[in-house]
């Protein structure tokens, strides 16, 4: 039997489909044959399907790494409910949680093994790695194995060490953005037997990119929200601001709601589905919102503030026209950022003494004594950390991420664990049981309302219980708890919190050495990235290529950006010249204008605006005080 004869019947099967989407059978193909792959595809091109056919293809359990415990639930749950057995070790799950997960893929034929990069170095699992027959490694967010990316966490280093116990186990690693310095070191950090790089152009024919420049961002959001019709995604870098933005929306008559990672999962999910289904069509969000989005007629992305990277930057605009219509990445811009983001980079690379004192606090903090710690787990609260010090959140969490970048420990930012059930009686022994009326009634609603409650812990919604009985969340929670006191079952409650892992143990801080690769040399990086995205907002050529030239791609121009159709727009003749010209010293007869300002005020291209000014400055007709703009006396 061909390839081709075995995983076209699974994607039909499992998924309803026929076809596959362009570079999917090529990646699905290459791993079957036993090759180690690098898979480059854009975010939402379906990198899921490419390790789960071909895991379903052959015998044996998938195990995949992924540092994203909500894709993680999310993927195990989808799995499941298309029959499909898949379990996951993620931080936060109890050892108890962990061992059943563990027993199910030695022994229950479980197709998938979902696990954070962090717990595959641990004791219990390598001795149980040695039990279980594994078909195939799978490294999502690959680019977090390199130093040179933009995302390095050091956890990921302990997966090369996977290829000595399964030595014969091909590797799939995914990304949707690298560049060539990353992608080849990506392969040489795990051990690729040959290089291997499969991947799509980065070009997106169908996006226009389009920067916007002035102070005034929210005039700039609602001109863009009024000519551009069609869902769209608002990208912001502060959880105040996505409330913030999505409120003065509301009030101006777009429907909109906002989206970070400090929201109940309910509260996500329900904006997510309220957005996905048309119903609401502005999401205000941090970058916490992209994991898992699959819609495809999003019109356009706007970023009202600068991200810190180009990869970061194509994949948040990435999420714009995945049906190949006509979409826009629109970024924008003020001067003032220049010096944001700047600022960003003192901000994320703070004094070292003060991240050894960090270090020092957090080890207090938690009880950790000098000698202790190694490979435990502590939950972290940031918030009462940062009041019991009185220092300042956004340094402490890049001391935070610094220290973890160094090894001495790993700091896991805020984990949303939904509340899980596993039975502990059989079904039999229920019939026995002498339960109260109400608890009664949350039990049968329980065993209705979801499946595989005997086989493994199974994640719920106390919400479903409450509005199908008609009873209150407290009763819910009290029988819950009643019913785990009882043995019956054993019930997790959910709950949100940050956590701080101890891969060594606890040392004196004067022994710790910030590596340069840790620190200079990352901030070096980080600040090549942010002068690359302070280039692209005031880039004249094409933007579509000068983000494609930092992939270490070679492209034509794109023909629908901004600056590809100012360069088509009708010249600037004598007579438009005169136009602007008159236009410009109409508006300033009233008093002076900042030049971005005066670009929206006017409806021609801002590039032969910026012309008219510039050329009547030189004839002292005008002059311009920083960016404001006057007639001259």
């Amino acid at each position: 039997m061909t390839i081709q004869e075995r995983i076209y019947p699974i994607l039909e099967r499992y998924w309803g489909y026929t076809e596959f989407r362009p570079l999917q059978e090529e990646i699905i193909t290459s791993v079957l044959e036993g090759h180690d792959t690098l898979g480059l595809m854009a975010t939402g091109g379906g990198k899921s399907l490419t390790f789960q056919i071909p895991a379903l293809a052959s015998d044996g359990t998938c195990l995949v790494i992924t540092p994203l415990i909500a894709l993680m639930k999310d993927q195990v749950d989808n799995l499941r409910s298309r029959g499909i057995k898949a379990a996951m070790i993620a931080t936060g799950m109890s050892r108890r949680e962990r061992n059943i997960a563990l027993e199910n893929c030695i022994n229950g034929g479980y197709k998938f093994l979902y696990i954070s990069p962090e717990r595959i170095a641990t004791e219990m699992f390598i001795n149980r790695l040695r039990e279980m027959n594994i078909s195939l490694i799978v490294v999502d967010e690959a680019h977090c194995i390199s130093q040179w990316g933009y995302d390095f966490r050091p956890s990921y280093l302990h997966i090369a060490s996977l290829r000595t116990h399964l030595p014969l186990v091909p590797v799939l690693a995914l990304t949707a953005s690298a560049t060539r310095a990353v992608a080849q070191d990506i392969q040489k950090q795990l051990k690729f037997k040959d290089e291997r790089m499969l991947q799509k152009s980065f070009a997106r024919p169908n996006l226009s990119y389009v920067v916007r420049t002035g102070e005034n961002k929210q005039q700039q959001l609602f001109h863009i929200l009024e000519r551009v019709p069609g869902s769209a995604i608002v990208y912001v870098r502060s959880r105040k601001h996505t409330k913030e933005i999505a409120t003065d929306l509301s009030r101006a008559g777009f429907s909109a709601t906002y989206y970070h990672a400090g929201l109940a999962s309910e509260e996500k999910n329900e904006r997510q589905q309220l957005w996905s289904s048309g119903k609401i069509r502005v999401m205000v969000a941090t970058n916490a919102f992209g994991m898992g989005i699959d819609k495809p007629d999003v019109r356009v992305v706007i970023h009202a503030d600068v991200p810190n990277s180009p990869e970061e930057y194509y994949q948040e605009a990435g999420r714009a026209g995945r049906d190949g219509k006509r979409s826009y990445a629109v970024l924008l811009y003020a001067n003032s950022d220049k010096i944001t983001l700047k600022r960003r980079i003192a901000e994320s690379f703070p004094p070292k003494d003060f991240i050894l004192q960090v270090y020092d606090r957090v080890c207090n903090f938690l009880n950790v004594a000098v000698g202790d710690g190694a490979e435990r787990l502590y939950e972290f609260s940031l918030n009462n950390f940062c009041q019991t010090f009185n220092i300042q959140p956004f340094r402490t969490v890049s001391a935070l991420q610094i220290l973890t970048q160094t090894g001495v420990l790993e700091f896991i930012e805020e984990t949303d664990s939904l509340s899980r059930i596993m039975m502990l009686m059989h079904r039999d022994e229920l019939y026995n049981l002498s339960l109260d009326d109400s608890t009664d009634k949350v039990l049968q609603c329980l065993l209705r309302s979801y499946t595989g409650l005997f086989a493994d812990y199974v994640t719920i919604h106390e919400e479903v219980l409450q509005n199908r009985l008609g009873i209150s969340a407290q009763s819910v929670y009290e029988a819950l708890l009643l019913l785990s006191r009882m043995h019956v079952l054993h019930y997790i409650p959910r709950k949100r919190t940050p956590y701080i892992y101890y891969p060594i143990r606890r040392v004196e801080s004067h022994y710790i050495v910030i590596p340069r690769s840790v620190y200079e040399e990352r901030k070096e990086r980080m600040a090549r990235r942010i002068e690359y995205m302070i280039d692209y907002a005031n880039a004249r050529s094409c933007r579509s290529a000068v983000l494609l030239r930092y992939f270490d791609e070679k492209a034509n121009d794109c023909d629908c950006c901004d600056n590809c159709i100012a360069r088509r727009a009708t010249p600037l003749t004598d007579e438009r010249f005169a136009q602007i010209t008159y236009a410009v010293k109409s508006l300033l007869a009233n008093g002076s204008i900042a030049l971005p300002r005066l670009t929206e005020m006017l409806s021609y291209p801002q590039e032969q605006i910026v012309e008219v000014v510039r050329t009547l400055c030189d004839e002292k007709i005008l002059q311009m005080d920083g960016i404001t703009v006057s007639l001259c006396e």
